[in-house]
């Protein structure tokens, strides 16, 4: 029989909070952390916008800096919500087999400011003027590794890059992870940051960024005015323990984590597919995984993109591998306030589940005014207080990947 796995430790960085406790605040207020890119003058983008982080300063929160030097931002922000997650569990690491603590961290692009500087200093001034840490520094797993030598993890180190879903996916395979004996404990998640001039471009290039003006009218999933995504940045990490192991140690239990499903489209490099047939199947996955009935599903978080295709397509899904269950739920989606993290969505989105439970408190879809009659789920307009017992979060990345993970309330 499998292990239980349950939740002891939370930490978020994000565009409207740079901890758990500033962005649950901010979640329930409503604030959209949407505003004019200044990272780089984007004067020649056709998008503007970004949800980007504010006032975040690593060597605050007590890395050391000649580490954090040698860190890119995406491996900065994975290891400072790390810090948080870990510190909040109360683990200790000098009374823990490190070679049982592990860590499964993705990031969904690696880091494209390091390939645009080097490749700038290639072209201007040759070869030997590259970086000598370029490729250390830029590659994905570099979150997971990051972690891991800050905090002395030794037990079993991955990450898994499926896009958009990277985070989500983590999450999941570290929960197999403690459920089949290889860790007691993993550090799991996503982090990312992509708000560059290539990553704008690319992401334009393929017409998925929204291109208003508006920040309160620029990621508004499931309305019908929807025109693309706009890009966040963050990082969202989760401590998953093995239960016994967390009550022997009295650890604080937030929720457990019980289902998880996978699945693939087969389809196309960034659409979903039409019927939303791949999707919906790692949905029941991840239900028959947790033993549980769609009737027992009280809230789903949705990929909710604010792309048409996304949105129309994620609302297929569900219905079809809800049936009925589907319109009995509360639907919605981060999105509307962080804008999309892409390989941390799925971190941050696991722990709005999680206080979402904590609380029973589903927040809003924030500036949706028109809801599309093809996303005719219960998409709440203002935020809504209900119990909820059982949550499920969504994620799709490019590719055709899908990950399902589902959590409940903890019981003993």
């Amino acid at each position: 029989m499998s292990r239980r796995v349950v939740i002891t430790g939370m930490g978020a960085v994000t565009p409207i909070g740079n901890n758990v406790e500033d962005f649950w605040a901010n979640v329930k207020k409503g604030t959209v952390g949407i505003g004019p890119i200044t990272k780089f003058d984007s004067t020649a983008y056709k998008a503007h916008l970004a949800a980007e982080l504010k006032d975040f300063d690593v060597t605050e929160y007590g890395i050391d800096k000649k580490a954090a030097r040698r860190m890119e931002d995406f491996s900065k922000y994975a290891v400072v919500a790390a810090k948080e997650a870990l510190e909040q569990s109360g683990l200790d690491m000098e009374k823990e087999d490190p070679y049982m603590v592990g860590c499964c961290v993705g990031c969904g692009i690696g880091s494209l400011q390091c390939v645009q500087t080097n490749y700038t200093k290639l072209l201007e001034k040759g070869p030997n003027r590259v970086a000598p840490l370029m490729i250390p520094m830029l590659i994905s797993n570099m979150a997971a590794g990051n972690i891991s030598i800050q905090f002395g993890l030794k037990g079993k180190n991955i990450n898994v890059v499926t896009a958009c879903a990277t985070g989500t996916h983590c999450i999941g395979e570290a929960y197999r992870s403690i459920q089949y004996g290889e860790a007691d404990v993993m550090v799991a998640g996503g982090a990312e940051s992509a708000i560059t001039e290539i990553g704008v471009a690319g992401f334009t290039g393929l017409n998925a960024l929204n291109t208003t003006e508006d920040v309160k009218r620029a990621s508004i999933p499931f309305d019908v005015e929807r025109g693309g995504f706009v890009m966040g940045e963050g990082a969202g990490i989760l401590v998953l323990e093995e239960l016994e192991h967390a009550k022997a140690r009295g650890a604080e239990i937030f929720a457990e984590l019980i289902g998880y499903g996978a699945s693939a489209d087969a389809h196309h490099v960034t659409a979903p597919i039409e019927d939303g047939s791949g999707d919906a199947k790692a949905i029941e996955f991840a239900i028959r995984d947790a033993g549980i009935e769609p009737e027992d599903i009280d809230y789903i978080n949705a990929h909710g993109t604010s792309t048409h295709m996304n949105d129309a397509f994620e609302t297929k899904a569900i219905k079809l591998a809800m049936g009925d269950a589907a319109y009995k739920c509360k639907v919605n989606s981060t999105k509307s306030m962080v804008g999309h993290l892409l390989g941390a969505a799925g971190g941050v989105e696991a722990i709005t589940c999680v206080k979402s439970i904590n609380e029973n408190y589903v927040h809003a879809n924030v500036g949706l005014l028109n809801q599309d009659p093809e996303c005719d789920l219960d998409c709440p307009k203002e935020a809504v207080e209900t119990e909820v017992n059982v949550a499920l979060s969504n994620s799709l990345g490019f590719g055709g990947h899908n990950a399902v993970l589902i959590f409940k309330r903890f019981e003993n």
